[in-house]
């Protein structure tokens, strides 16, 4: 996996999974876009931890459709081109049907939709257009094992990833014909910042012993999965979903 002078972007960079991919392109000889949305410190310490030292750090609410074309403006005019895209960046907020008000419920559907389904959706359309102009590019999208088992407490997050994994599906058939690959990478529970408190209490020897393996994933396994399938000889891989949840739920 040799991704020399590649120009990556990748969403959610500051910390968790989105850290991890940056790090291992960055490792790879990759040249890192580095999105965040508000926490430029955390942004800043991502980028000053990656080898190489020719990347760049991008701010943008990607619920906005004018900031998200306005990124992708931006990453190709500092850095020249995209080559891959990884749509990492997502939020979880409970919203359970039975707890909360209307407004909220109304609230939370909203902007759970426009941040994890609509903003990656604007993305993948703006760097295509670009893709499509340097005939080919990879884009792999980050999606969740809740797509498939169902959230409870949060229907709008397993709505949105079902509906990531359906619109990849979907890019991935739109945009062979134009060189550009489109995968996915499921992941169940992963040790990162916004997991620690729940795999810290009560519920985390629950949460470990849904895989076989006794333990959650860690953000460098899921890197691992998103640099295989961006990389090249990964071609007929389009439009496959990818499940990091060491068994946890498994499908057919």
């Amino acid at each position: 996996m040799n991704f020399t002078n590649k120009v990556v972007l990748v969403t959610g960079a500051s910390r968790g999974i989105g850290r991890a991919i940056a790090q291992q392109f960055a490792e790879t000889g990759a040249r890192v876009a580095l999105h965040y949305h508000r926490n430029r410190a955390a942004a800043e310490e991502a980028l000053a931890a990656l080898p190489g030292g020719r990347h760049h750090l991008f701010q943008a609410d990607q619920a906005s459709p004018e900031e998200t074309q306005r990124l992708v403006e931006a990453v190709v005019a500092e850095m020249g081109r995209i080559d891959v895209l990884v749509n990492n960046a997502g939020i979880y907020e409970e919203h359970p049907p039975a707890g909360v008000s209307y407004g909220a419920w109304q609230a939370a559907w909203q902007q759970t939709l426009a941040t994890n389904l609509v903003g990656p959706a604007n993305l993948c359309y703006c760097v295509a257009q670009q893709m499509i102009a340097q005939s080919g590019g990879r884009i792999v999208n980050i999606s969740s094992r809740g797509a498939f088992r169902g959230e409870p407490d949060a229907p709008a997050y397993g709505a949105s990833k079902a509906g990531l994994n359906a619109m990849s599906q979907s890019l991935a058939k739109a945009l062979a014909p134009h060189g550009i690959f489109v995968c996915v990478v499921a992941p169940g529970w992963v040790e990162t910042d916004m997991a620690a408190e729940t795999l810290a209490g009560p519920a985390g020897a629950e949460i470990r012993a849904q895989s076989p393996l006794n333990r959650v994933a860690r953000p460098d396994e899921v890197a691992r999965a998103v640099l295989f399938l961006a990389s090249e000889g990964t071609d007929f891989l389009t439009g496959c979903i990818v499940d990091v949840n060491g068994a946890s739920y498994l499908r057919t």
